[in-house]
C-alpha cells in the first residue's frame, strides 16, 4: 500500500494506491482517464497518514480492492497541504503526458 500527495493543477490530493509505483503505467492509465496528464507526487508514510486521518483512513482501506486499487482519502486541497509538514516530503516523482 502506498500512499501519495498529488499536486495537480487544481491544487494537491492525498490519495492511496495498491500499485507497486507511482509511476505503474496501469495506474497512469487510470491518471490519465481522471484529466490528470501531468501532475508531481511525494510518497508520504502510511503510518503518518493512518494518524492523521484515523476513521477516515479505516473508511477508505474498508473499500480498496487488494490490488490495481486507486482512492482518493482527500481532495480538500488546503486541507491536505497543511496536514503534512514539506519537511516530511521526499523526492518528487514528476509525469508529464507528452502531446501528439
Amino acid at each position: 500500500m502506498r500512499a501519495g500527495i498529488c499536486f495537480t493543477g487544481t491544487g494537491p490530493v492525498l490519495f492511496l494506491t495498491t500499485y507497486s509505483s507511482f509511476t505503474d503505467d496501469d495506474l497512469l492509465k487510470k491518471f490519465d482517464a481522471k484529466g490528470i496528464k501531468k501532475f508531481i507526487v511525494y510518497e508520504v508514510p502510511i503510518d503518518t497518514v493512518k494518524e492523521k486521518y484515523g476513521n477516515h483512513y479505516n473508511v477508505i482501506m474498508g473499500d480498496l480492492r487488494q490490488e490495481s486499487d486507486l482512492r482518493v482519502l482527500d481532495y480538500d486541497g488546503h486541507h491536505v497541504f497543511y496536514q503534512f509538514s514539506l519537511k516530511e516530503l521526499g523526492e518528487p516523482i514528476i509525469h508529464e503526458t507528452m502531446s501528439a
